[in-house]
């Protein structure tokens, strides 16, 4: 015969080890925090309202070359600092200018909200596995610069918010959404669904990038997709694009960084929405 206490425990339920690990990797999303270093992703960080700021450490030539206003608008007061023990845990090769601050990771919302239903033009740029931070915030500033509604990457094996992209992006990782999605190819059909044409880049398509964006209608919604350099697009990524496109070079050989190639791609389909 069952005891008291053991017909009590048969009653609670065991949560399911999923909705364990999606509770704990919430928990720890919440909890997470990092470095924004650099007097101008300082200074832009500071002036975000939807920024969470924690901990601001400058030394003193950061706090005049900053100005009082711009922290104390921030409701943040600043420690100052020796520049010689700057108390911030930084890579070595930082380059820091004095300036520090601490703070949780935006969240920029959905496909839906951003890509979708966002503002400016339908434009948007898909990153298929880069993971380098300079390749990243240098893309955010061209994406800024071109009016894209949001880039979007993949949760896993792309570069994170950190200090490094976003003093890259010079300010720009505080105003152009940066979108990490659980399935890169499942928002490209999101996208599609949507009436997004998804333009892949590849050196080696038949097509090049002004003809396609050509016999496009004017004001046509484009997803730009670009993979890593060296391993490039996935193959599913790939054959979720509407058209693989390359950007043509003039030699025998050429080739361009993700994110000059972001930039070029970007200039060029601008063009449809002028």
């Amino acid at each position: 015969m069952q005891g008291r206490g053991e017909r009590r425990r048969c009653k609670v339920a065991k949560k399911p080890s999923w909705v364990v690990d999606k509770e704990r990797a919430k928990r720890a999303s919440a909890a997470e925090t990092m470095w924004l270093f650099g007097l101008h992703a300082v200074r832009d960080a500071l002036a975000n309202p939807v920024r969470e700021k924690l901990r601001l450490v400058l030394t003193r030539n950061a706090a005049d070359r900053l100005g009082e206003a711009c922290w104390q608008g921030a409701g943040i007061e600043p420690e100052i600092a020796d520049p010689r023990k700057f108390p911030v845990p930084l890579d070595p090769g930082s380059v820091h200018q004095g300036a520090a601050l601490e703070v949780k990771p935006l969240d920029w919302g959905t496909v839906e909200s951003r890509c979708i239903a966002g503002e400016g033009r339908p434009l948007v740029v898909l990153l298929d596995r880069v993971t380098d931070p300079h390749n990243v915030g240098a893309i955010l500033r061209s994406a800024e610069v071109f009016g894209a509604r949001a880039v979007v990457a993949p949760a896993r094996h792309s570069a994170p918010e950190t200090g490094a992209l976003a003093k890259t992006a010079s300010g720009a990782l505080e105003r152009q959404p940066y979108l990490r999605v659980r399935n890169l190819a499942d928002a490209m059909e999101e996208l599609k669904r949507a009436g997004f044409t998804l333009l892949g880049l590849a050196g080696e398509a038949d097509a090049a990038l002004d003809p396609v964006l050509e016999s496009l209608p004017e004001g046509a919604a484009i997803g730009l997709v670009l993979g890593a350099e060296g391993p490039g697009l996935r193959e599913r990524t790939r054959e979720t694009c509407d058209h693989l496109v390359k950007i043509p070079f003039a030699g025998a050989f050429g080739s361009l960084n993700v994110s000059n190639a972001a930039a070029v791609s970007l200039y060029a389909s601008a063009r449809k929405f002028s």
